[in-house]
């Protein structure tokens, strides 16, 4: 190549580097000022949109598309920072830039702070929330729609979560006068929608740790996330347990999101949520946890106005029993519920009243071990280990009216399939056809007395050896159908229920003999929600595969209730009151023994000092003796010749005094340290108290028992 040639090549590579430095240095400079231009942008949007002062650090490229801002805050309008972050990192499509519709990516956050402060009257953070729309007028009487919220809710967060994102040393903090909450996360990064962190949360002084993976598609709403305690701890749920007591814990949850539709302001969400070893604690629930080792639910759920619901397609899963329920909660119209309100808020009085339930539940058939294995560890301790062959199907159906209890619908019931046990579990159930020893307690847990139920045991009397008056008196007034019933005696215990609700107390046990003589022979004395269904699966199978006569049955139950403080089985209770064996009780003498089954610690109670027989107990005396006769228990003869004095042996262990001599001075019977008798707890509705639950009996419409065999 001859000189020339080399110059002018020079000329040209000098001109073309020359032109591209120049065009880099515009580019260069070009770029900066769109950045800068894009962020004012981004602050003007922002500032419109939302009640909020934007500032943004000084800003500049570190490499061909990456930013860096130092500096973000974000100041609600006369409130507290919202947000501040020291230093801010991200993608730039250069492409979009030069078109003036900057678009941003790979989000990195350093050193953020959320801080969400609430007081009675403000707070810095609902603006987000609210929609800007032409007011309407709205009837608030008819309640929340709790479906806009959700969906509102839903769409807040989906179309504000970026596509790529990574924080750290992120600290999130909410304060107010009712709940304190701080969030530390030292790292938390969306990466093609999938989601990965760890995180501390103490929320009203509850402190978890426990990791997230999951993954997220905003434009779709759906999400599916894993939760899981880290350091080999649980999670625990915090809200629950300030606002009800109770220990709700977890070792790892799955959620999932997977469609929402919004249809004439109603919404309706389908996902599933599964958890391992999912654990709750409530003394109303029980004494010590209850334990769901695998537990899930695949939901399709509707919130609508002052509504919610699980739908058909909802499924249940407990180990490998399956359960299919359709629940709806519906709030009636504020108009039609009672008052109650203080400072305009509704009391949960008022909020009950105006609660309107309807459950329909029903299982799959089951075979019979994976029913016994899908039970709740801790809820049916009796029963661990429980083993038997065919199948098993359950149902569930209630309707409830806060506003109309008595209107209460309520059924449940298990259909066994060629069932039976193969091996009892615990406890064996069996051992009521054997003689076996039996513990008394009082109501604090602690044991009275121990004595052997049998032949063993010179106390015990067999069932054809106790009065035929006392065993007719006690089926009249305690357990009508015993001798037909299959445990259950469906009215009395909806009756039970819809007392205890108006109570908000276990006001009434609803008990029929075989589920007080379960409830004494095999249960602890707590009064939890547990205890009584465990108590309703054992009566359940006692009965449904003979494990004991009918006949069996009432024979230990007349040997092991109290009938008095320390007064155990009829043989004592005939010995104490009456100096008698209790083949020889009277018809009123059975009356009294009767009568004080509900009751056993207030054996008196139907008394004046003098041992005078008061108003109350004359009425359950002469009641249930006409029940009686209608039954042909005893004779037309035998009732209308019945008095209202009861024999004792030994008044004056009853605690009566001598009638004083009315000829000289006549002194007023002082009957204030007496309560009068409660005859719906006397006619079998009584509470858990003493040893024995009793069940209500409809005296007008009671159904003739079976009579046991005569003597």
């Amino acid at each position: 190549m001859n000189p020339a040639t080399k110059k002018k090549l020079g000329i040209g590579v000098g001109v073309v580097v020359a032109l591209l430095a120049v065009g880099l240095a515009v580019f260069l400079l070009k770029r900066q000022e769109l950045l800068e231009y894009a962020l004012r942008e981004v602050k003007t949007k922002v500032e419109k949109k939302y009640p909020v002062t934007l500032t943004l650090g000084p800003a500049r490229f570190t490499d061909l598309n990456t930013v860096r801002i130092d500096g973000v805050a974000l100041v609600p309008t006369d409130r507290d920072t919202l947000l501040q972050a020291r230093r801010i990192n991200a993608s730039i499509s250069l492409k979009t830039l030069f078109a003036r519709r900057p678009v941003f990516s790979d989000l990195q956050i350093d050193s953020a702070r959320l801080t969400a402060r609430k007081t009675e009257t403000t707070d810095n953070y609902s603006f987000f929330f609210a929609k800007k729309k032409t007011p309407v007028r709205r009837d608030t009487t008819q309640g929340a729609n709790y479906g806009l919220l959700l969906n509102q809710l839903l769409e807040t967060a989906f179309d504000n979560v970026p596509g790529e994102a990574d924080f750290r040393n992120f600290l999130v903090t909410y304060r107010s006068p009712d709940h304190n909450a701080t969030l530390t996360m030292p790292r938390f990064a969306i990466e093609d929608g999938d989601l990965t962190g760890q995180l501390t949360a103490d929320i009203d002084s509850v402190v978890n740790t426990f990791g997230l993976q999951g993954h997220i598609e905003p434009g779709d709403y759906a999400l599916e996330a894993n939760v899981y305690g880290l350091n080999g701890r649980p999670v625990l749920l915090p809200y629950v347990q300030r606002r009800y007591g109770a220990r709700v814990q977890f070792d790892t949850v799955q959620v999932s999101l997977s469609d929402k539709d919004l249809d004439d302001d109603q919404l309706t969400v389908r996902g599933t949520a599964w958890a391992r070893n999912f654990v709750v604690n409530h003394p109303k629930l029980a004494d010590h946890d209850v334990r769901f080792p695998r537990a899930g639910i695949d939901y399709v759920a509707t919130l609508g106005k002052a509504y919610g619901a699980l739908e058909n397609g909802t499924k249940i899963t407990l180990n490998r029993m399956e359960f299919f329920p359709e629940i709806s909660v519906r709030k009636l119209p504020r108009k039609q519920r009672l008052t109650g309100k203080a400072n305009g808020v509704e009391s949960p009085d008022e909020l009950l009243a105006g609660l309107q339930l309807k459950v329909n539940i029903k299982s799959g058939e089951t075979k019979a071990n994976d029913f016994f294995a899908a039970l709740p560890e801790g809820m049916f301790s009796t029963l661990e280990g429980t083993q038997g062959e065919g199948t098993l199907t359950y149902r569930l159906l209630a309707d409830l009216d806060m506003n109309q209890l008595d209107s209460l619908k309520f059924s449940s019931s298990l259909t066994g399939k060629n069932f039976r046990l193969t091996r009892f579990g615990r406890e064996d159930l069996g051992k009521l056809n054997t003689p076996f020893a039996y513990t008394a307690y009082n109501d604090k847990g602690d044991s009275i007395k121990t004595f052997q139920v049998g032949p063993p045991n010179p106390e015990f009397v067999p069932f054809n050896q106790v009065s035929q008056y006392l065993k007719h008196a006690i089926l009249t007034a305690e357990d009508p159908r015993f001798f037909t019933h299959k445990g259950f005696m469906a009215k009395a215990f909806v009756n039970s229920i819809i007392q205890n609700i108006k109570e908000k107390r276990f006001a009434r046990g609803g008990s029929t003999i075989s589920m007080q003589l379960v409830k004494n022979v095999f249960l602890t004395r707590q009064k939890t929600v547990t205890r009584k269904i465990e108590e309703a699966l054992i009566v359940w199978l006692i009965e449904n595969t003979r494990v004991a006569t009918k006949e069996r049955m009432m024979e230990v139950y007349l040997n092991i209730i109290e009938w008095g403080p320390k007064i155990y089985g009829v043989t004592e209770a005939a010995r104490f009151y009456f100096s008698k064996q209790p083949n020889e009780l009277t018809l009123s003498e059975s009356l009294y023994l009767a009568s004080i089954i509900p009751r056993p610690k207030l054996y008196r109670l139907g008394f004046n000092q003098y041992g005078d027989m008061r108003r109350s107990a004359r009425y359950f005396h002469r009641l249930i003796a006409q029940l009686m006769a209608r039954k042909g228990y005893i004779s037309q003869d035998e009732y209308e010749g019945l008095g209202y004095s009861v024999n004792f042996s030994n008044p004056s262990r009853m605690g009566f005094i001598p009638r004083p001599d009315t000829t000289r001075t006549v002194v007023a019977a002082d009957s204030s340290q007496y309560q009068p008798l409660n005859l719906i707890d006397l006619l079998g509705g009584g509470a858990d108290e003493g040893v024995n639950t009793n069940t209500p009996v409809d005296a007008g419409t009671a159904a003739p028992a079976q009579a046991p065999p005569k003597n």
